[in-house]
């Protein structure tokens, strides 16, 4: 019923959406995954959808399973880093939240180090370990985490570094100097 190749659309994860909101999440999966599965259609933003419905249907393994098959399919063999967000949720949800916090910090190394250090600072949240998410986020500078830090500030007690950090603004850079005049004699 939904296995055409759809085209590259948000009505089909809207209508994914729909029907998970009105308790047909099975249908809700196999709408988004005949998507991702067409040609085009494993794009992150498309993995990250499917694999928040696979959790949200207490199914994080088949997710995990889907998200190795798209990366056999359309990657190479080589998943595509964008891929690393939903599979670290995934693999958080069926419990292996340190296997996630390894395996983002191995990747970190290798590409993408902002985005997978807010992933890992989550991880180490959701798993009681705020301090070393904050920790982590301070090490990384602010430019790029400023909201993500300011949330882990507030949770671990430090409400006025946060309120801080989330007013601050990069000062304006100083105008250039007016050319002098050149004054023919």
């Amino acid at each position: 019923m939904y296995r055409q190749p759809v085209h590259r659309s948000h009505a089909v994860l809207d209508l994914a959406d729909l029907l998970a909101r009105h308790n047909r999440g099975d249908e809700a999966i196999e709408v988004a995954a005949a998507f991702a599965d067409s040609p085009g259609g494993a794009d992150d933003w498309v993995a990250d959808r499917l694999s928040t419905l696979y959790a949200e249907q207490g199914r994080p393994a088949d997710g995990l399973a889907h998200l190795d098959i798209l990366t056999a399919r359309w990657g190479d063999g080589e998943e595509d880093p964008a891929f690393l967000g939903p599979r670290l949720r995934l693999m958080a949800a069926c419990g292996r939240r340190d296997e996630a916090v390894g395996l983002a910090r191995a990747r970190s190394e290798d590409e993408g180090r902002y985005v997978a250090a807010w992933i890992i600072a989550d991880l180490l949240a959701e798993s009681g370990r705020t301090e070393e998410a904050v920790a982590l986020l301070e090490s990384h500078g602010h430019e790029h985490h400023r909201t993500d830090l300011a949330r882990h500030l507030v949770t671990v007690g430090r409400v006025e570094e946060a309120v801080e950090l989330l007013q601050w603004r990069e000062p304006e850079p100083e105008p250039e100097p007016e050319p002098e005049p050149f004054v023919v004699m």
